[in-house]
């Protein structure tokens, strides 16, 4: 229930100053429901990443995860990512609007990494995502962050990825975090692809 306002308020003729009737407390509270200064101060969302996709330096997918349904598609989606490739690839910015939304980007030899959300979207979550993202996968692939390092270990990069961002929700923004919560379920699937396992192995045997 909506507690009262403090400051004073008038009253209609007859009516107790105690707060009146049930039927007028409700009808108060349903004006205040619909007054638009309050709905200009609503929480924000907890759905702040709408997608999440790797391309390679032609713009070609090798990763891509969609949180709703802004482009329902495979189609839509591979077309949407031709765009945002066509309007940052040859930019230093690290972020870029497009279609009423908010990218942020990071380049690597030869990959692009991007993270996007609303345009109503706090930027530095968007940020703070791009890079635990970016370093996670450093980590992972011992600072081998190139195209054919990254096709290698795919498997892997999925499971990053969901670490990080579960239906569109921020779940993880420090690296350290992601890469133990991996291995933990790595270890703990019998089931899982040989290729993610020695992602994980790689890491514990050092390099010739």
């Amino acid at each position: 229930m909506q507690r009262a306002e403090a400051r004073p308020r008038q009253h209609p003729e007859g009516a107790a100053l105690g707060g009146g009737s049930g039927g007028d407390r409700a009808a108060a509270a349903a004006a205040g429901a619909m007054d638009p200064t309050r709905l200009l101060f609503q929480e924000p969302s907890l759905y702040t990443v709408k997608a999440i996709f790797i391309l390679d330096n032609d713009g070609q997918r090798l990763l891509a995860k969609y949180y709703d349904d802004t482009f329902p598609s495979t189609k839509e989606q591979k077309t949407f990512e031709r765009s945002v490739f066509d309007k940052t690839h040859k930019t230093d910015s690290e972020i870029a609007f497009l279609e009423g939304l908010t990218i942020v980007y990071k380049s690597s030899i030869d990959l692009f990494f991007y993270v996007v959300g609303s345009s109503q979207e706090n930027e530095l979550m968007l940020v703070a995502v791009l890079a635990c993202l970016f370093d996670s996968l450093s980590h992972m692939l011992r600072k081998n962050v190139e195209k054919r390092s990254l096709l290698d270990n795919l498997d892997g990069v999925f499971l990053v990825v969901d670490e990080i961002v579960d239906g569109g929700v921020i779940l993880e923004s420090d690296p350290q975090q992601v890469i133990q919560k991996v291995n933990f379920r790595v270890d703990d699937s019998p089931l899982s692809e040989q290729s993610v396992a020695q992602v994980f192995l790689s890491r514990l045997i050092p390099s010739a």
